[in-house]
């Protein structure tokens, strides 16, 4: 068994709407659940009786068993859960708020604690609250595929928080996960591990695994939960590749001002090459096409944010290595680029947690030993100062 525990790096601020989602589930569970698990469904509710109906209660006998076992709070499960049988909007949203019981609730809301704030920091809340809601969404009607005639409603955040942990999945690939490993009786204790196998363990291991080879009726919605992770990773996929769609227009389209540019090129090599730098920075932002960008040298560009980062314009210099990173992914020099966006945004207190992934990108693609040393040498400054 793996038990997530907490993840590193955090970003900084306050993840408000994870706060906020987390509040709405636990006052749905205490205000509406438990006093209702001790109530008996009052025997004149219609509800009870077409609930009886559709689980297949078929005698008076059968009815008086049923109800004896039953919970008001069942009955609200049955209304507010989501029926693949029975399908409207309304459930679809108030099903993701109500949980079976407490040990449902502590593991939905554990997870949503560990991840929720690195995707909200990502993409802000609106945003994040949209993402949150939907892949919750897509995950019951996963489901309900599935289980097109079934009258049993789920329930639970589940669905939406495996929307969460499949963007957390694809936006933070090289996080660490505290994890409690318990394989009893060989290991027993908490180690770092790579996001990655964390949750690959959560979606092959706990979902995939049991979703293809095991009966249902397990009371766990292994289906809801594979197909909110599914819908979390495209979406941040989207994300971070939709963009392509309007660069590859632009590549296909002739710029009316082609010769203008061209000149503007120049000029700015020119520039670069006699090292008149406060000259070539207005000259670089007027090239605002990524296929005139394109023909500006990596080297030359590297030299102005270098030049930015030293004279203290913090945001010019980011910018530009994050357009080197953009526009040639496959240069040589793409280490030094990931190597100065972490630096200028080591700056920034808030903003830690992205400098860290790009120190950690450096890493990954250079083959310099002394820029790589000097990264990591970075990415222990910020788990020293996360830490203290």
């Amino acid at each position: 068994m793996f038990l997530p525990l907490a993840d590193q790096p955090n970003p900084p601020g306050r993840p408000y709407v994870t706060w906020t989602l987390m509040a709405l589930n636990v006052l749905v569970f205490v205000v509406v659940t438990l006093p209702l698990l001790w109530q008996r469904p009052n025997p004149s509710d219609p509800l009870l009786l077409e609930y009886l109906h559709r689980i297949g209660v078929t005698s008076l006998h059968q009815a008086q068993t049923v109800a004896a076992q039953m919970s008001a709070y069942d009955l609200v499960v049955f209304q507010y859960g989501f029926k693949s049988a029975m399908p409207s909007i309304s459930t679809l949203l108030s099903s993701l708020f109500l949980h079976a019981g407490i040990l449902h609730l502590a593991g939905n809301m554990l997870f949503l604690w560990i991840f929720g704030d690195n995707v909200e920091h990502r993409l802000g809340w609106l945003s994040y609250l949209a993402l949150y809601l939907f892949t919750g969404m897509m995950a019951t009607l996963f489901f309900a595929l599935f289980m097109s005639d079934s009258y049993t409603p789920l329930i639970g955040a589940s669905g939406a928080i495996s929307g969460v942990l499949g963007s957390y999945f694809v936006w933070f690939p090289k996080n660490k996960v505290k994890t409690f490993v318990f394989l009893f009786p060989f290991i027993m204790d908490s180690f770092y591990l790579p996001v990655r196998l964390v949750l690959g363990v959560y979606l092959v291991v706990d979902n995939l695994v049991p979703f293809l080879f095991t009966q249902s009726g397990s009371g766990v919605a292994h289906g809801a939960h594979l197909g909110g992770f599914l819908a979390g990773a495209v979406i941040a996929y989207g994300f971070d590749h939709l963009p392509l769609l309007h660069r590859s227009r632009q590549l296909g389209r002739q710029s009316d001002d082609g010769e203008t540019h061209h000149s503007l090129v120049e000029q700015f090599n020119e520039l670069i090459v006699q090292r008149q730098f406060a000259a070539a920075v207005p000259i670089y932002f007027t090239i605002r096409d990524e296929t005139q960008r394109q023909q500006l040298s990596v080297f030359a560009l590297l030299q102005l944010a270098y030049y930015l980062y030293e004279n203290g314009d913090d945001d010019a210099a980011l910018v530009i290595y994050r357009r080197i990173i953009a526009d040639h992914p496959t240069d040589a020099a793409l280490d030094q680029a990931y190597f100065g966006a972490g630096k200028v945004l080591l700056k920034k207190r808030n903003r830690w947690t992205s400098a860290y992934h790009y120190f950690l990108a450096a890493v990954d693609v250079t083959e310099n030993q002394t820029l790589a040393q000097a990264a990591r040498q970075h990415l222990r400054e910020i788990d020293w100062r996360s830490n203290h």
